[in-house]
């Protein structure tokens, strides 16, 4: 098999795990409460950090047929992984770390690996047809400290060196995981070892590249002088040698040894604020994969490597940390300029935006996110407040009706709130939906939140939940009101930064004041120059030029943006058409969030026990369905039976 026609660049073959990293930065691991969960593994982390950077990437290993292990077959997947080699072992489960981050030079850190399913591979679940199909095989050292793995590597290694597969090694030693230290002692990251230093040096001829930190040299070498160690790892292999060296950089010695450690090629390292140093030696492997296997040369894919290391050391995590491809790309070309990429702007919104968890189809959301309407409905039918989360199940359920009886070309979203549509919520996450709900006071202006401090909700929020935050806003407000309002949408893009949440903010002209697109554009512009930067917009239908301005206006302050839904203002349908009509040609638009025009008049019948649960349904899901037909110009087809 040619270069050319290498169905992947680099297969991943080690630790894959579920890291839980705790909260509470400054804490001891004993005192810590809260934790959040990442793919984690230093193989999976490569697998993931380089298909960030634009590389075909496949996974090598095991994980467990349980919860954690469909999350990290969920998380490879999402960034296109290939996964048809990551193994489901059904006696065994995902091995799992738990991380703290105490000062910058503290990181507790506990394996759980007893009997784990990546420690499980064996040379029986290597296919010599699938490591020939990729341009490099990159292992992780661990796997050389236990027999069985150790004997899957080297079948890997023999297929790899048999078809010219690149191979890569990070010596990557943990010295628990050589069982040289305590069960509880994760952190330790050296100890010297005559058998390790053996077992590595048995194998150091295998590969055309070895990645390590100078301590790794050492023991990969048999010394604590790093020159030494480097000089006995040479005698042992012809290979690449990179030896990482923490804020200095790293160095790469392509043949002899020299007598000076500078003596090889050098690139510096990137100044940043250190938070966290677990993760970066995945980071710099991944952008250092992306130099070498696009045949950059050595000084650019050290460059990638610093850069990609500086920025994880700086943020909480390992995988979430890893940079995109936009996002180093964009840091590179201002290097000059950027002092601490870890503070800059432009980096960090390109690091949010570019790392999402899902990109959406035409978007056709029903929203009952309602409170003070359904309230209104029910005191004009003398009904109970009791009834409006039963009334937003039935919607709830006309929605999956829809689901499963019309292909819809596109993807189906709600808006619920948690106030009396929390059972919704809780049915509804996780199957797929597009799901926001809403976090305003109803009709507050100025704009207030309904639950109070934005940061101590979104904590027991699903992460897939957006957050819709309505404004009524006019570019005219008195400057005391606009600056209130505009603090607080600034908090709360501010949180859902922090929390990984997307934001969408629904705008709206207050009706006592002027109307026109070009006072919504303004308004649109003035948060922009306030840097708030939503992931969508939530807006009424506009003028066809109107549109034009303002997708100019979007797109010149965030690309990324994922676009606008139309909302509805309680329009009959033939008004809605006019405004899809106006909306749907500019690519700006992704959609429509519509509700009483939906669900208003049928939510009276049945709060006036006019009609039954399922004429409500089907009251619901005609108009649903009409209104798609409206946006898609044509009948919804129905799903074969």
């Amino acid at each position: 098999m040619s270069q050319n026609n290498k169905r992947f660049d680099v297969i991943c073959m080690g630790r894959v795990a579920v890291d839980l990293y705790g909260q509470q930065i400054g804490s001891r691991l004993e005192d810590m409460t809260t934790f959040s969960k990442y793919l984690g593994g230093s193989s999976g982390n490569v697998a993931y950090g380089t298909a960030l950077q634009g590389l075909k990437s496949s996974m090598l290993a095991r994980v467990g047929d349980e919860h954690m292990g469909r999350f990290v077959r969920e998380e490879l997947d999402r960034l296109n992984v290939d996964t048809s080699n990551l193994i489901t072992d059904k006696e065994r489960l995902t091995a799992l770390v738990i991380l703290g981050i105490k000062d910058e030079e503290t990181f507790p850190l506990i394996f759980y690996r007893e009997n784990c399913a990546d420690m499980a591979i064996t040379s029986d679940d290597i296919s010599e047809e699938y490591i020939a199909s990729s341009n490099c095989l990159a292992i992780t050292g661990t796997h050389l400290s236990n027999t069985k793995t150790r004997g899957a590597v080297l079948t890997a290694l023999e297929y790899a060196n048999k078809h010219g597969v690149k191979t890569v090694l990070d010596i990557d030693y943990r010295p628990v995981l050589w069982g040289l230290t305590s069960i509880d002692d994760g952190e330790t990251r050296f100890v010297e070892s005559e058998s390790v230093t053996e077992q590595l040096q048995e194998v150091l001829g295998c590969f055309d590249v070895i990645v390590g930190t100078e301590e790794e040299f050492h023991i990969a070498g048999g010394s604590i002088d790093t020159l030494d160690a480097l000089k006995a790892v040479r005698k042992n292999t012809s290979a690449v040698l990179v030896c990482k060296r923490g804020p200095q950089g790293c160095s790469v010695y392509e043949t002899a040894i020299p007598d000076h450690i500078d003596g090889g090629i050098n690139a510096k390292g990137v100044q940043v604020e250190v938070l966290n140093v677990l993760g970066a030696g995945d980071a710099f492997m991944s952008g250092l994969l992306r130099g070498y296997l696009n045949h950059e040369g050595w000084h650019q894919a050290c460059d990638y490597a610093n850069a990609c290391g500086a920025l994880v050391v700086s943020r909480h995590g390992c995988s979430p940390a890893m940079p995109s491809k936009a996002e180093l790309d964009d840091y590179l070309s201002r290097a000059n300029q950027v002092e601490r990429p870890d503070l800059d702007e432009t980096i960090n919104h390109l690091h949010r935006v570019t790392t999402r968890k899902r990109a959406w189809r035409d978007l056709f959301v029903l929203a009952f996110d309602h409170r003070s309407q359904f309230e209104v409905m029910v005191a004009e039918t003398n009904g109970s407040l009791s009834d409006i989360p039963k009334l937003k199940s039935l919607i709830l359920e006309a929605l999956d009706e829809i689901r499963t009886e019309y292909d819809v070309p596109g993807d189906i979203g709600l808006l619920c709130d948690g106030t009396y549509g929390q059972a919704s919520l809780n049915a509804s996450t996780g199957s797929g939906l597009w799901i926001a709900r809403p976090i305003e006071l109803p009709s507050s202006r100025p704009l207030r939140l309904e639950h109070g401090n934005i940061g101590s909700q979104l904590v027991s929020w699903p992460i897939e939940h957006i957050v819709k935050c309505l404004v009524f806003y006019h570019p005219n407000d008195d400057s005391a009101l606009r600056e209130q309002q505009e603090e607080t949408l600034l908090e709360v893009y501010h949180a859902c930064c922090q929390s990984g949440h997307e934001l969408l903010i629904e705008l709206i002209l207050p009706s006592t004041m002027p109307q026109d697109d070009e006072y919504l554009t303004k308004s649109i512009e003035r948060l922009y120059d306030r840097g708030i930067k939503p992931d969508w917009w939530k807006l009424p239908g506009l003028k066809k030029e109107g549109w034009l301005v303002l997708e100019e206006v979007i797109r010149s302050n965030d690309e990324y943006c994922h676009g606008v839904v139309v909302l509805g203002l309680d329009k009959p349908l033939e008004d809605l058409s006019k405004d899809f009509e106006q909306a749907k040609c500019h690519s700006i638009v992704k959609g429509f969030a519509v509700g009483r025009s939906i669900f208003g008049r049928p939510s009276q019948a049945w709060f006036s026990n006019e009609i039954d649960d399922k004429t409500f349904k089907c009251l619901v899901k005609d108009n649903y369905v009409n209104l798609i037909s409206v946006w898609v110009q044509r009948d919804l087809d129905i799903r074969p039976s």
